[in-house]
């Protein structure tokens, strides 16, 4: 879909479909929904006056500009220059932020696209008006929500039928505020089109989605963008230790990639970085402690970390943010044959530590643990670290609402929380007491890599933290965030949501902005 913004009156807007919007509460129509209500003669007045319309957050209501006394549409007598016109209720005043913008913006694309025959669409920015939001924020809600709902998995039918919107125009009346609304949608569109590069990573199946091949895209994605990027192969990594990395993957005939996307911009290039870590095992299997085979499909979503930090720095490096930012993807299948690593081995990794091996199912944790060791030779000045870790913390907190947070330093901690609650990609905070220490204490080894039900989540974390050496480190388990399988909302369809790419981007721009 394309976005772009056009200074104007919505009344003349050349689209299909036009997208005002409404309170609830509001019994007469002003701004812009007033001058289409006077458009329409009084129509969208006759419909709250009716009580067909009450302005509630997520309904929708659709008027034709003209219709003749047979209810056909007849455009020569209408007074606006689209046929059909989209009302969006915005709910209670009071209740209204920047995520109901997006909420808002999200609603109209799923309602539009439903529509035959409508491929353009204009819409006013809402919350721009009499919501007193700035124009620049409320902008980049509208675009951003607008692509979140927009999007459709790529298919592998023989028959797949053109996406039904091509393009979205935002309109802005005030000619002084045009500046600051292409900046917002500009914003936006970046945040977005980043998302659903996630996305599309999640989906794509995983007989195609190999490690060699997420490297290959992260790499065009990068050279696209103008990020710096390099990978290690299996030989690379053999030569700096990473033996845990190397024994999820011996199983697998598809060789392991450690990538390596950096943001290094004009005058930040030799400051200590911020750094991202994403799991990224493109399909696991269990490995020998094989998972269930009626849920093993889903396990291509095993990789949401690393997707979602390569989505992060395709916004970062688009926006270009004054913060030097690296993002690590370690990417590798855990497949069983008869080279794979068994339950009871022990195996070093990079750090020179040891690992007792109790599941080989508990793969992720090993995977951060070299990459967590790799990325201490930048200095970061903080490491967050994102996988689909454990289905435990789908039991703690649910499906799609919050992911876990565990981290050892209290300032990047609450960085997190404040990025999260403003990204909308929200998060609970985990405890790191030294007691969850004890059930991963091994007998022959410095650490097991599993401590079994009790205490799970925290144990997890507690393992990883054993690799990160001489910085800040949070992780954040997001296994039960990354895949839906059916439509949470608006904004995020069935399959891959993309969780964690606005948040990243969040964080990394308030390093930049405090730094």
């Amino acid at each position: 879909m394309e976005l772009r913004v056009q200074q104007g009156n919505i009344t003349e807007a050349d689209a299909d479909l036009i997208v005002v919007n409404l309170f609830a509460g509001v019994t007469t129509p002003g701004g812009a929904t007033g001058a289409v209500d006077q458009a329409l003669g009084g129509g969208i007045s006759q419909l709250i006056a009716q009580g067909d319309f009450s302005g509630k957050a997520e309904t929708t209501a659709l008027l034709y500009a003209s219709l003749s006394s047979r209810g056909a549409l007849n455009t020569s007598q209408s007074r606006l220059a689209a046929p059909r016109v989209l009302l969006v209720g915005l709910g209670r005043p009071d209740r209204f932020g920047i995520a109901q913008i997006r909420r808002a913006a999200a609603v109209a694309a799923q309602a539009a696209a439903k529509l035959d025959g409508v491929k353009t669409m204009a819409t006013i920015i809402h919350g721009a008006g009499i919501a007193g939001h700035d124009t620049a924020v409320a902008a980049q809600e509208v675009a951003l929500g607008t692509l979140l709902a927009s999007y459709r998995p790529k298919q592998y039918r023989r028959n797949n039928p053109d996406d039904q919107l091509t393009s979205c125009t935002v309109v802005e009346f005030s000619a002084e505020k045009l500046a600051d609304a292409q900046r917002g949608l500009s914003r936006g569109e970046a945040i977005g089109r980043a998302v659903c590069r996630a996305r599309d990573l999640v989906n794509e199946p995983p007989n195609l989605l190999t490690p060699l091949e997420m490297a290959a895209r992260a790499q065009s994605m990068a050279a696209d963008v103008g990020l710096k990027s390099a990978v290690l192969n299996e030989a690379a990594m053999q030569e700096v230790g990473m033996g845990f990395l190397l024994a999820v993957s011996r199983g697998s005939a598809n060789e392991a990639q450690l990538v390596i996307l950096e943001h290094a911009p004009a005058g930040h290039a030799e400051e200590a970085p911020l750094v991202f870590v994403g799991k990224g095992i493109t399909f696991d299997t269990g490995g020998i402690s094989l998972k269930r085979p009626a849920d093993m499909w889903a396990m291509k979503d095993d990789m949401g970390g690393a997707a979602a930090v390569i989505g992060a720095l395709e916004a970062i490096g688009q926006l270009d943010l004054p913060q030097r930012v690296i993002g690590v993807a370690p990417c590798v299948e855990n497949m069983p044959d008869g080279t794979s690593y068994r339950p009871g081995d022990i195996v070093t990794g990079m750090t020179g530590k040891t690992a007792e091996i109790i599941s080989t199912d508990a793969e992720g944790r090993l995977v951060l643990a070299d990459a967590l060791a790799y990325v201490a030779r930048f200095n970061p000045i903080a490491v967050v670290d994102l996988a689909t870790l454990t289905g435990a913390i789908g039991t703690a907190l649910g499906l799609h609402v919050r992911a876990g947070l565990f981290s050892n330093d209290t300032a990047l901690q609450e960085k997190l929380m404040t990025a999260a609650d403003h990204s909308g990609e929200r998060l609970w905070p985990f405890p790191m007491d030294e007691e969850y220490e004890k059930p991963i204490q091994s007998d022959m080894a410095e650490v097991k890599n599993s401590s079994g039900r009790a205490g799970g989540l925290s144990s997890s974390a507690k393992f990883i933290e054993h690799f990160t050496e001489g910085y800040p480190w949070a992780h954040l388990d997001i296994a039960n965030m990354v895949l839906a399988d059916s439509r949470i909302n608006p904004e995020t369809p069935k399959g891959a949501t993309g969780y964690g790419v606005r948040l990243l981007v969040e964080l990394a721009e308030r390093y930049a902005v405090h730094s």
